[in-house]
């Protein structure tokens, strides 16, 4: 089974590449929407967040996004220790995605993880497709989104390896900048590459 990792810097459109690979029928596990489902209500990471991080709850017991990032947001040793909560677990559930993937036969699998190289996870990977677009179209793309400004943006970029290192280190990458049937278009030949 081939294992392609998939990442990009943030508005490179990475979560739209990722809905193609599993509209042509290949697995994708989310790291980002483990996140989530594990700050979740019942999630599991959310009493460990809760202790680490007092008032970090919302009223229905998931992890409160607004309250916890002021706890997080440029403190490198907060982050350290919501990332030792998060890591793990979000590893174990990818072990079981790759396993349950193992047993129903599939050829090819996609982990969509943004902090890909940042955390070595091209290491468990046997290739590695990075998701791109022109910085015009990125800055566009991020500042359209909710509670986003500039100084959030350079942030999040300042944390990200760039643009141009993530592509040279890639096995593929797609462009996203000339729409979605040309993006589609990159898909459907990587699939194609790793399958045939």
């Amino acid at each position: 089974m081939y294992i392609l990792g998939l990442t990009g810097s943030i508005g490179m459109g990475k979560s739209a590449t990722a809905k193609l690979f599993q509209h042509y029928g290949i697995p994708v596990h989310d790291a980002d929407a483990t996140v989530h489902k594990l700050m979740g209500p019942k999630g599991c990471a959310t009493p460990f967040i809760a202790k680490a991080f007092p008032g970090s709850l919302a009223e229905n017991g998931a992890v409160d996004r607004l309250k916890l990032g002021p706890q997080v947001f440029g403190d490198d040793q907060a982050l350290k220790k919501l990332e030792a909560i998060l890591h793990p677990m979000v590893r174990e559930e990818e072990r079981k995605f790759l396993r349950q993937c193992q047993l129903q036969r599939h050829k090819m699998v996609v982990l969509d993880i943004p902090l890909l190289f940042e955390t070595k996870g091209e290491k468990r990977c046997d290739g590695v497709a990075v998701v791109s677009t022109s910085k015009i179209m990125q800055k566009k793309r991020v500042l359209a989104r909710p509670n986003m400004t500039v100084e959030k943006f350079r942030a999040i970029l300042k944390k990200q390896l760039s643009d141009f290192e993530k592509r040279k280190r890639a096995d593929y990458v797609i462009f996203t900048g000339n729409g979605f049937r040309h993006a589609r278009f990159q898909v459907k030949g990587i699939i194609q590459d790793i399958i045939s």
